[in-house]
């Protein structure tokens, strides 16, 4: 199976990378090793990572019980999210179109919140929309500035880690069952979606409609929790992380599956 990096060089889509490396850290290779694990930055991250944390620690200190109390109080939160009027779902549509673009954040969580700050329908609805929006960024940045954008946020091992994807023959329904299966990293994948020839819309509509039962189950539980139903909050969590954990294992069998395709073709 070609690398995703040789191809994309020939076509002139990216600059020369240094090959006797994995990760170029000189020249050219290194506008295309991944920002994130920029051995430079690290200083400045390590700086910038402890004063958070002093402030988050101090903060939760001083505001802690306070916020608890409040956060814990399903009726509550959802009142004062009314009174944000039509602010608050649009910020929490950009925080899920931000999340895909970044991909480096954990999208439950975000699934999580929206589903307890505006219960199951509302949360569903702006975690769908947020989705369709960031997806449809993310495919036109790819497509447009090809591995440029993508090694800001993954590194080689990682996208080459889903080049079996994008060389399936099967490329469109293998991508649909992936996205139908919680727990698999449906980020990346859409990443990777967009540096193949699919049109963008198709790309939209497979990576939307396959996020739903990921999207449903958070916020189902989330929503649960809201209003004080904790046996079904769990319950639902607990049908959550089976999935996740039997789609990753369905997630690696087909990949191993295509892999082996890919050889013996």
């Amino acid at each position: 199976m070609a690398s995703l990096d040789n191809e994309l060089d020939r076509a002139g889509r990216m600059p020369p990378t240094d090959r006797t490396s994995r990760v170029p850290t000189t020249g050219a290779g290194l506008r295309n090793a991944p920002i994130l694990a920029n051995r430079n930055l690290r200083p400045a991250v390590l700086v910038v990572a402890a004063i958070a944390a002093v402030a988050i620690i101090g903060a939760l200190v001083a505001f802690g019980p306070e916020l608890w109390n409040f956060f814990t109080n399903g009726e509550a939160v959802r009142a004062w999210v009314d009174a944000q009027g039509p602010f608050a779902p649009v910020a929490m549509a950009a925080l899920v179109i931000a999340q895909i673009i970044i991909a480096v954040l954990p999208g439950e969580p975000v699934e999580l919140a929206a589903g307890y700050l505006f219960g199951f329908w509302e949360g569903t609805t702006i975690c769908f929309v947020g989705g369709l929006v960031g997806t449809v960024l993310v495919t036109a940045l790819v497509k447009t500035l090809g591995m440029r954008i993508v090694r800001l946020f993954f590194t080689r091992e990682q996208t080459e880690g889903v080049a079996w994807l994008r060389d399936s023959a099967r490329f469109e329904l293998i991508m649909f069952v992936v996205f139908l299966i919680p727990g698999t990293p449906k980020d990346i994948l859409t990443y990777a979606a967009g540096l193949t020839t699919c049109p963008w819309w198709r790309i939209a509509l497979i990576t939307c409609v396959g996020r739903i039962p990921s999207i449903v189950t958070s916020t189902l539980a989330a929503g649960f929790a809201s209003e004080g139903n904790w046996t079904a909050a769990v319950m639902t969590g607990v049908i959550t992380a089976a999935l996740v954990g039997a789609g990753t294992i369905a997630f690696a069998a087909i990949r191993r599956r295509e892999q082996n395709k890919a050889k013996r073709g």
